[in-house]
């Protein structure tokens, strides 16, 4: 996508809006809605109004918002690389409008500077007061979060933010691009081996190919091959916290059952910790579209679930810390320890295991270079932003294979679903196998398994063969998508806890029995039903031997774990001493304070 695609110039202001100030950005896809007089109104009861002049600065790229800005008068220009010769004009708000995207929330820096353009007035509210009043206020923070999604997925899809130089070829390259399209962090791959780009930013960096791959920002930050710690820390992703209180829970895994647990330990006033070794959301995260999702009749993205659950958690002051990747557990004074990859170790009174599952990697030659640039696993706009003109193609038939076909139809042209077995019925959803068989845009390819991907570069091609006929035949496909299954994220926990045969979490009765002799009777009482056999330690959602592999269940199972984790913490307060743990105290919102 070249910069000229990728950022489009202002549009005249909508026809509808009597205030719209010439050149406005319409509002084409829902990111940009005008507040109503009775929201503003609300707001600036609680913010403060201020005078503006042509060139103030209200946002500056690469650092937090501290304010959430109303215009309401003159307008506001959103620039990106503002004050360097790559200065771009990406937006302009008008009266009615507000300024911040998703980072707003989430306390990460800005990726774009917002300046006056024509002087007027502004009200102006503090992060606290905008999070106390959208607390109080649904219908507002509705408005304010679908907005700051979509702006977010606007900035991802325009190529904005910071920018990763390396080869399609390196480790390192694929594990940035991997780690920042997961956290939907808005940035652009310069491809060392094709763009011409790459040659000019080396040079003037004085940096050499073999020092790739780099991250570069606002062309006064540079990183080589940093971690995936360092590019969180640039950004602004919460770090594992300073302090190592002992706290009530630590949840190990962000996706829907980690989420759930957080919001419902959180606001029952557990001192809640949550840690991801990679991105929030899970498998969940990286899902296009899920429409059997209780209370969303229309469907909601993987994404915009994940952000939902995430801010309501850190509503009920839930601690993140991303990324950590946990490397083991012990008991130690009555708590758990676990330590992670840095170093580092979180003690907690009891523990939730919610790593989840990652998709298997599909084993077949010349796979392994085109992975992470025409080989995905998984399908969100970053990799659909390179499907809109040639055919591509999904591996799987599941839910999973399901979603990203019909999602992907939107952007390519064709899209080729092939699956191993003689229907879709065994593990597919029937309002998805109606809608992927009807699709125009869609073929489907029953009793066909990929043996070989062609091309040295970028994906050329498949090669299949249909296992009734035993023949072999190629499809040009430009891309290709990989949804055959998930395995356990459990390595880490081998020889500390019982797993089953395939790796995943034995919890209740199972892991009763392959405890230790006396364990549960030194306890005084059985294994509970999501208690695994180290007693205060749960598990909940994809990881859990015998779940059910759906987001309502593991939601269910992350908040009927935290019912469990409370019979656990109040068995296990001294005996015949009072139960002073905080759950039985009220807790103060950190959005609250």
């Amino acid at each position: 996508m070249s910069g000229d695609e990728a950022r489009p110039d202002p549009a005249p202001a909508i026809d509808d809006a009597d205030e719209a100030v010439p050149f406005e950005t319409p509002d084409v896809y829902g990111a940009y809605p005008r507040l109503s007089d009775d929201q503003i109104a609300r707001l600036a009861e609680h913010g403060e109004r201020r005078s503006v002049n042509a060139g103030d600065v209200l946002i500056q790229e690469g650092e937090r918002c501290e304010a959430f800005y109303v215009v309401l008068s003159g307008s506001v220009a959103i620039i990106e690389d503002y004050g360097t010769p790559e200065e771009h004009l990406l937006r302009v708000h008008g009266p009615g409008r507000f300024i911040g995207e998703l980072g707003l929330l989430h306390d990460q820096v800005a990726f774009y500077t917002a300046v006056v353009r024509d002087p007027g007035e502004i009200l102006a509210l503090s992060m606290d007061q905008l999070r106390r009043l959208i607390n109080r206020d649904s219908s507002l923070g509705d408005v304010v979060l679908r907005a700051c999604l979509g702006r977010r997925a606007l900035l991802v899809g325009q190529g904005a933010g910071f920018r990763i130089i390396g080869s399609r070829y390196s480790p390192d390259t694929r594990r940035l691009r991997e780690f920042a399209t997961r956290n939907r962090l808005p940035h652009r791959w310069i491809d060392l081996e094709t763009d011409q780009e790459a040659e000019e930013l080396l040079r003037r960096f004085g940096v050499s190919p073999q020092e790739t791959p780099l991250v570069i920002w606002r062309d006064t930050t540079l990183l080589r091959n940093p971690s995936n710690a360092e590019l969180a820390r640039l950004i602004g992703l919460p770090p594992l916290p300073a302090e190592n209180g002992r706290g009530d829970l630590l949840i190990v895994g962000a996706g829907p059952a980690g989420l759930a647990a957080a919001v419902n330990a959180a606001s029952e006033g557990l001192n809640t910790t949550v840690v991801e070794s990679l991105a929030t959301g899970g498998q969940a995260g990286t899902t296009s579209r899920i429409d059997n999702c209780f209370g969303f009749p229309s469907g909601i993205s993987g994404a915009e679930l994940t952000e939902r659950g995430v801010l309501q958690a850190s509503k009920f002051g839930a601690r993140f810390g991303v990324p950590a990747e946990a490397t083991g557990i012990e008991p130690r004074d009555d708590h758990y320890a676990v330590a992670f990859a840095d170093g580092s170790e979180i003690t907690a009174r009891s523990v939730l295991l919610a790593t989840g599952a990652r998709y298997r990697r599909l084993q077949v030659p010349g796979i392994e270079r085109l992975e992470g640039t025409s080989v995905h696993y998984s399908a969100t706009v970053y990799e659909a932003q390179q499907c809109r003109t040639d055919p591509v193609a999904v591996i799987g038939g599941g839910n999973s294979a399901g979603q990203a076909v019909l999602f992907l139809a939107g952007y390519a042209p064709q899209v080729n679903l092939l699956v191993r077995g003689s229907s879709l019925d065994a593990h597919m959803s029937r309002y998805l196998i109606d809608q992927v068989e009807r699709h125009p845009k869609v073929r489907v390819l029953l009793h066909t398994e990929v043996t070989e991907v062609i091309g040295d570069e970028v994906l050329q091609a498949v090669e299949v063969v249909d296992h009734r006929t035993g023949e072999h035949h190629r499809i040009a496909v430009r891309a290709l998508f990989v949804f055959t299954g998930a395995d356990p994220y459990t390595q880490w926990l081998s020889g500390t806890l019982a797993l089953d045969a395939r790796g995943f979490i034995l919890t209740g009765a199972d892991a009763q029995a392959r405890s230790g002799p006396g364990l549960w009777q030194s306890q005084g009482r059985g294994c509970m039903t999501l208690e695994t056999s180290l007693p205060g330690v749960f598990a909940a959602g994809d990881v859990r031997s015998g779940s059910v592999k759906r987001v309502a269940s593991a939601v269910g199972e992350g908040a009927m774990a935290v019912h469990f984790i409370h019979r656990y913490l109040g068995h296990s307060a001294a005996p015949g001493g009072t139960d002073t743990s905080p759950h039985t105290r009220a807790r103060e919102s950190a959005w609250l304070a």
